[in-house]
């Protein structure tokens, strides 16, 4: 089968869950607004209107792995891994396209399962458009929201140029200078709490489009990038693409990671996968323990793993856009009982259309009750 990447896509909000786009008044408020939803299979390089972080509609996010690679089998259950995210509670950021719909349509047939298995579960906050003015201020509102309930926010950084390499989701910031500026501003309202950082989805498992010396200069910034981040906030957990368990093989994933900075404790805790993506939970086990394994770092490194739609697993016939017959998966959590697994994310938002069931980002109450509901 023909593995494809997540896709991130831009369609005029960021995807993945909400998104904090600025919304021009430069203030300190996180805004979520309508975002894009991942993809599946390659699409043409069309360029989009705005960028947006969550896979979008069939022919763009990520461009389509051309190697097929084998899906690791399932594990043992393996004791409980202690780590320092263990006893930590995940944040549910207060504003996303879910609880608009919630809020907004009480007596809906749909709203009590949609309530209860979607919107009062803790989701990834996205930032992808470049507003370097006001970064600062809007993951600062993020962060201060988990820290007075101490709970971890999920943040998604997603401004790397030549995102997408050029599909629904590029956009980001003008080069490599301007994007280091921008993460020093995002870091900066890390704050002093424990906050969990998706570092660039697809910047790393979709960098074959880029020359040699431009995936090295990426990859360049993305070490910087852990480093600025983990030094503004030592509580601050940063984890790298790892693509998802029917992309790249785990030896090759893992190579591509350690040039990213992903084995230095200095820059990572780690690594994500099936952001965006179907694949089971059992099958992104084995292969983030194969790729850490590869990656030959310290043993403190771990992975976290995107199940927002993944109860189901990946459709045999490679549909990525809104696949009937898709459910959601394990709730998210950082008590996994597995292993070098530090947690189970909703990094895309169960709902957000993919371009099937609705515009491209946008939240589709009969989507969310499908997933939900089955």
């Amino acid at each position: 089968m023909i593995a494809a990447a997540c896709v991130v896509v831009a369609v005029g909000t960021v995807t993945g869950l909400l998104s904090a786009l600025d919304d021009g008044r430069g203030s300190d408020e996180a805004r979520p607004e309508v975002t894009g939803s991942p993809r599946l299979e390659p699409l043409p390089a069309v360029p989009s209107t705005k960028a947006s972080p969550s896979p979008t509609p069939s022919l763009s996010p990520s461009k389509k792995r051309e190697e097929e690679s084998a899906t690791p089998a399932p594990t043992q259950t393996e004791p409980k891994q202690q780590t320092s995210a263990a006893s930590t509670r995940l944040y549910r950021h207060p504003e996303s396209q879910v609880l608009d719909w919630v809020r907004a349509h009480p007596g809906d047939p749909r709203h009590a399962v949609i309530e209860s298995r979607i919107a009062d579960h803790p989701a990834a906050v996205w930032f992808a458009d470049y507003t370097p003015a006001t970064i600062t201020a809007r993951v600062r509102a993020v962060t201060s929201g988990g820290a007075a309930q101490g709970r971890a926010p999920v943040i998604v950084p997603y401004a790397i140029p030549d995102r997408d390499c050029g599909g629904y989701s590029d956009g980001g910031a003008p080069d490599l200078g301007a994007y280091d500026a921008w993460i020093d501003a995002f870091a900066a309202g890390l704050g002093s709490g424990d906050v969990m950082v998706i570092l660039e989805p697809d910047s790393i498992a979709q960098s074959d489009c880029l020359s040699a010396g431009a995936r090295a200069d990426r990859f360049a910034s993305l070490a910087r990038a852990g480093r600025v981040l983990k030094a503004a906030n030592p509580k601050a957990r940063v984890y790298f693409d790892a693509g998802h368990s029917g992309w790249n093989p785990a030896a090759k994933q893992a190579a591509l990671l350690k040039q990213a900075g992903a084995a230095s404790a200095t820059s990572s805790d780690g690594i994500f996968s099936n952001v965006s993506n179907f694949h089971r939970t059992a099958d992104e086990i084995a292969y983030d323990r194969q790729v850490l394994d590869a990656l030959d770092g310290p043993a403190s490194l771990g992975a976290v793993i995107d199940t927002s739609r993944n109860g189901n697993g990946a459709p045999a016939d490679g549909q990525w856009c809104d696949p009937a017959g898709r459910k959601i998966g394990r709730a998210p959590t950082l008590n996994t009982g597995e292993t070098r697994i530090d947690g189970y994310l909703w990094v895309k938002l169960p709902g957000e259309s993919d371009g099937c069931k609705g515009t491209p980002g946008t939240f589709s109450p009969s989507y969310a009750y499908d997933l939900a509901a089955s």
